[in-house]
């Protein structure tokens, strides 16, 4: 029987705080669709998490976070900047495109995940013309695709240029629990000036859910309604709100962060592999040729190749130290 454990965050189940929480407001009587006491202390936790005034709504997941939230920064006509290798541009089936009614995705290089500063200017530099999208918006990954994480320092040198050129700024924060328990300040993302940050709950080990931050506030007007037009505005809206509760209250969406990216570290220090991307986070790529990946999958342990070529083992926030050292002592075997 194959094992999982390593082949995503999102292959785990759900932490025990988020449980926890979902179980104890699931008594009694709430109002519906966000209007309900759990989301409002939610969203209290979340503004305190970022030391922002925002208003926070709660979806199923990251896709239709990231989606709605690139709808809202972009028209149709226009595009948004992203690394080639982001989410939004190679997982996501034309998501926002569909949800922003045709934005494109302008894609932009960078080494493991982080676009290079380099490209963002240029992309300004582009005049705007009629033939083709010119960017409304750019969007970051933190931590990136690969296990990187931007320092505040290199956020601020994408960021800052995009602002200074009038371009609204979205975070896919799907994993920003990892890129905090890195030592990422969550608090400078409203400094910077980010209109939507996507808050992620799910990889960081919550049932399914993830937060939308509107840090800018023009943007919360109707976006009740485009969460009903885009098929996320829940009833039961408290069960996708009391996850962030548990996690918030307790601690545990760094804690668990932090217990994933140790775990990744460790097997780091295992892999007999070289190492692809630097660890900076719960992720360790390495290179691997394709009889060694088929020789470790017969061993029982599903992973996969991944966009770039490398072999890509997640840590999660229920990873054992057992189950890395099982892995450690099977790479050594067919290494």
């Amino acid at each position: 029987m194959a094992r999982y454990d390593f082949a995503s965050d999102n292959v785990a189940g759900a932490m025990p705080e988020a449980l926890d929480a979902l179980v104890r407001f699931n008594g009694g009587f709430e109002g519906g669709y966000g209007g309900d006491a759990v989301s409002v202390r939610a969203a209290e936790l979340i503004r305190g998490l970022l030391d922002a005034d925002a208003e926070v709504r709660f979806v199923a997941s990251g896709t239709a976070a990231n989606a709605l939230a690139l709808a809202a920064l972009a028209a149709p006509h226009e595009g948004v900047l992203c690394h080639d290798h982001a989410h939004i541009a190679t997982d996501e089936n034309g998501a926002p495109g569909f949800f922003g009614s045709g934005l494109a995705l302008l894609t932009l290089p960078g080494p493991s995940g982080r676009i290079a500063p380099q490209g963002v200017v240029e992309a300004l530099a582009r005049p705007d013309e009629p033939h083709w999208p010119s960017p409304a918006a750019l969007s970051l990954t933190q931590a990136t695709e690969y296990g990187a994480v931007y320092s505040g320092q290199d956020l601020e040198r994408l960021a800052g240029p995009a602002r200074a050129a009038g371009l609204g700024l979205h975070l896919d924060g799907a994993r920003l629990a990892n890129a905090v328990a890195a030592g990422f300040d969550p608090k400078s993302l409203a400094r910077m000036g980010f209109d939507i940050v996507v808050l992620g709950g799910t990889k960081a080990g919550a049932s399914p859910t993830e937060a939308l931050v509107l840090l800018n506030p023009r943007l919360a007007r109707r976006f009740g309604a485009r969460l009903k037009h885009g098929g996320q505005l829940i009833s039961k809206a408290r069960f996708l709100a009391a996850p962030w509760v548990g996690m918030l209250e307790s601690g545990a969406w760094t804690q668990r962060a932090a217990h994933a990216n140790a775990m990744a570290r460790r097997l780091a220090d295992l892999m007999p592999f070289p190492l692809t991307h630097p660890v900076e986070a719960n992720a360790v790529f390495v290179a691997m040729d394709e009889a060694r990946l088929e020789a470790l999958k017969a061993r029982g342990w599903f992973v996969y190749r991944f966009i770039d070529g490398s072999v890509r083992f997640m840590c999660s926030w229920a990873t054992r130290v057992e189950s890395v050292e099982a892995l450690g002592a099977d790479l050594a075997a067919i290494a």
